[in-house]
């Protein structure tokens, strides 16, 4: 049975890991390196993981949108993409997200699944349907709280945070894949050369990876990219 979450517990807090470049898996894994300059200095970066909400189900027998669950196959791409994190090592200190259920339970799965268990996230209901604009201000209020910050919710506010943090290049091929669509249970994982989350603006953000459950099992292509 799932662990339903609720926004009044406790907030855990854990430390960041340690960074890690992450090695190609085949041609699914659609992995960039990690960046020059700071990075190659051992400046301190911040990394921003976006992950988009698992496959929700329109025939659920709910009156509110923010109440509609993840289907058997948003559970299925939840796990896979938490297992994907895990491997690949992804340093994950906060947890920020939506408080609407398909998004709760996408979190329980995803985050057993990645190894980060034990944060609580902080549940924010300014994510919930939430407009980029919104979503760089709600990232912003976490100051120097966090180094290596996650955010879930909805398209297309999470599309659209990606396209505007990171600048248009004719050669990123994750940039254009996120331009064709985010589809659910999505990962999108950034860095920036910010020692203060305050500091984020638009154009200021590299890809470091981007990974869907498609990219990780054929069975969940296409209809998995619906809401």
């Amino acid at each position: 049975m799932l662990r339903r979450r609720t926004a009044n517990s406790e907030k855990e807090r854990l430390l960041p890991f340690h960074r890690h470049e992450f090695p190609a898996e085949g041609s699914a894994a659609r992995l960039l390196g990690l960046g020059a300059g700071a990075a190659a200095r051992g400046e301190i970066l911040k990394t921003l993981t976006i992950l988009r909400h698992a496959k929700s189900g329109w025939d659920a027998t709910v009156e509110r949108d923010f109440d509609r669950p993840i289907n058997a196959r948003g559970r299925r791409g939840a796990e896979l993409v938490g297992q994907y994190a895990r491997r690949h090592a992804m340093a994950i200190d906060r947890i920020i997200a939506s408080p609407a259920v398909r998004v709760t339970e996408t979190l329980d799965l995803f985050q057993p699944a990645a190894g980060i268990d034990a944060i609580q996230p902080d549940w924010d209901r300014r994510i919930y349907l939430a407009s980029s604009a919104t979503l760089i201000d709600v990232i912003r209020d976490m100051g120097k709280d966090s180094q290596n910050l996650l955010i879930s919710g909805h398209n297309p506010g999470l599309e659209d945070l990606i396209l505007e943090l990171v600048p248009e290049s004719p050669d990123d091929e994750l940039r254009a894949k996120v331009e064709e669509k985010l589809p659910t249970s999505a990962l999108a994982r950034l860095e920036l050369d910010i020692a203060d989350w305050r500091d984020l603006d638009t154009k200021s953000a590299r890809f470091v990876a981007f990974i869907r459950p498609r990219d990780l099992d054929a069975s969940l292509s296409p209809a998995m990219d619906d809401d």
